[in-house]
């Protein structure tokens, strides 16, 4: 079953990037205005509290200082992600694939302004107990996303589900 068109879907999709993005940078205006400077917010003693860290690398503190890196990087995944949602059938059993999408864009997107206006990406939760990295939401949607994009792949989806990104068209399409 349809679900509808491009021209009431693709701006549904960039909204809800635009408003997971943002409370992404909401939640990090808190820290750099309650955090920055300022003893760690110990929720769980020895396990998990609040720490300000300006991160100017990757995942794990990975490729510090190459911010030209992951602009491009950004800005390819971008235009990857929104030639998805022009393609991808509007159907319910791409939903999941959508939704999955719709959140890993957020992220990017999250940690791509920090990017763009530090120059650094904030980074505030701590997992104390086991020395975790320091992380934020936007990392939160990916992890989460990479995870569900995993488990879509090997478990609902299968090689020719994807024709639809090459421009053919599937001999039988999904409801």
């Amino acid at each position: 079953m349809k679900l509808t068109s491009n021209k009431i879907l693709l701006p549904l999709y960039l909204v809800a990037v635009a408003v997971l993005a943002a409370l992404d940078q909401w939640v990090k205006h808190l820290c750099v205005l309650h955090l920055k400077g300022q003893e760690p917010i110990v929720l769980i003693p020895g396990v998990l509290e609040f720490s300000y860290l300006e991160n100017h690398g990757a995942a794990f503190g990975m490729l510090q200082n190459k911010q030209w890196f992951f602009w491009i990087l950004t800005v390819v995944f971008i235009c990857c992600a929104l030639y998805f949602f022009v393609k991808v059938p509007k159907t319910r059993y791409y939903l999941p694939m959508i939704l999955t999408v719709i959140l890993l864009l957020a992220g990017a997107v999250g940690n791509f302004i920090d990017r763009l206006t530090y120059r650094y990406v904030v980074d505030f939760i701590y997992f104390r107990l086991i020395n975790f990295p320091v992380f934020n939401i936007a990392d939160i949607y990916v992890t989460l996303s990479m995870i569900a994009l995993v488990a879509l792949v090997l478990f609902r989806y299968k090689d020719g589900d994807f024709a639809f990104l090459e421009g053919k068209k599937k001999q039988e399409q999904k409801g």
